[in-house]
């Protein structure tokens, strides 16, 4: 006697292919009937011409096409605060149905670590959409700087150009000085990482951190040229693609590398994309979704490679993943950290 478990078993396997192929197929059409003849807001928390600016507008042409229902998503810029004025809106005054959302900056989960004041959003309930980009984070200067090394950053005073609290533009410097002793002496009321920029060629100031690709975007052939020189990058390993130690170097004990290390995890987070909290999870999937597919059009690739954008996608799990794991950095650490960027 031949036995029927098998096949029985198959049938039920096949049953329960089908239902979750049915579930997939409903959950689909309910986010396009959602999303049909409608407008998705995307905030943007810098000004028109940056970084974030550019990152935006290119990701959100090519992800309406994927999301279902094919909506219209409108870019506004709400630059302000550091970037806090948006991320703020997005978690506090933003519905949360799933029309809207946006990109904040990588080092806005870091000042709720610490607890920066005016921060009102918890990072751990964001939806994190995902990331275009990964870079390195660096400080440049430029050739009428009186430090022209890493060393002489910590002999000679340099002015650095400041785009508001909460930003890495601003926050690095300061953390520096403060951890390590650097003579960096910042500058702020810019607004914006291309207004310092601006201000450099005026020689206002005399220098800029941010992330090394924006650095190359904004003046390009400089650091070529020796109009600009990389003094160092944040990260553990030296860059390779400049002839510069890591500040890492210059720490003398386990707390200060230790403190280093964390501060520069927020460049892992890239150019995050956000939606508020409590939007419906089938909407924050066909969002996620769209956002991978955006990233793989050749044409976003082309406009990309016009704009000088290296792409690196990172997905919304692990940048959920990430913020967990910075979220949990023991508190003693944290209280350090917290106190150096007062």
């Amino acid at each position: 006697m031949i036995s029927r478990l098998p096949l029985l078993a198959l049938g039920a396997s096949t049953m329960l292919f089908a239902v979750s192929g049915l579930a997939h197929v409903a959950s689909a059409q309910g986010v396009g009937d959602f999303y049909k003849d409608k407008q998705i807001r995307f905030i943007i928390h810098s000004s028109a011409g940056g970084d974030y600016d550019q990152w935006g507008r290119l990701v959100i042409r090519y992800m309406t096409k994927h999301i279902p229902g094919n909506p219209a998503i409108v870019p506004t810029n709400m630059p302000g605060g550091g970037g806090l004025v948006a991320a703020n809106f997005l978690y506090n005054t933003a519905p949360r149905d799933g029309t809207t959302f946006g990109i904040i900056g990588r080092n806005l989960p870091f000042q709720a670590l610490t607890k920066v004041d005016n921060v009102r959003f918890d990072p751990l309930k964001f939806n994190w959409i995902g990331s275009p980009e990964l870079t390195s984070r660096v400080c440049a200067v430029t050739e009428h700087s009186p430090a022209k090394t890493a060393q002489e950053a910590f002999e000679k005073e340099v002015l650095m150009g400041g785009a508001g609290a909460g930003t890495a533009v601003s926050t690095v410097p300061m953390l520096l000085n403060r951890l390590l002793g650097t003579k960096f002496k910042l500058v702020e009321g810019y607004g914006g990482s291309t207004a310092v920029v601006l201000a450099m060629e005026r020689n206002e100031v005399h220098g800029i951190c941010q992330s090394y690709t924006s650095v190359e975007r904004s003046k390009p052939g400089w650091i070529a040229s020796g109009k600009l020189k990389v003094l160092f990058n944040m990260e553990k390993q030296p860059l390779k693609v400049i002839n510069a130690p890591s500040i890492h170097q210059f720490a003398s004990t386990d707390e200060q590398r230790q403190i280093l290390s964390l501060f520069s995890s927020s460049v892992e987070f890239g150019r995050p994309f956000v939606a508020p909290p409590e939007v419906p999870a089938d909407r924050v999937k066909a969002l996620r979704t769209a956002f991978v597919s955006a990233m793989k059009e050749p044409e976003l690739l082309k406009d990309a490679e016009k704009l000088g954008l290296d792409l690196a996608i990172v997905d919304g799990e692990e940048l959920t993943g990430l913020i967990s794991d910075m979220m949990a950095t023991p508190v003693d650490l944290v209280g350090k950290m917290e106190a150096l960027l007062k």
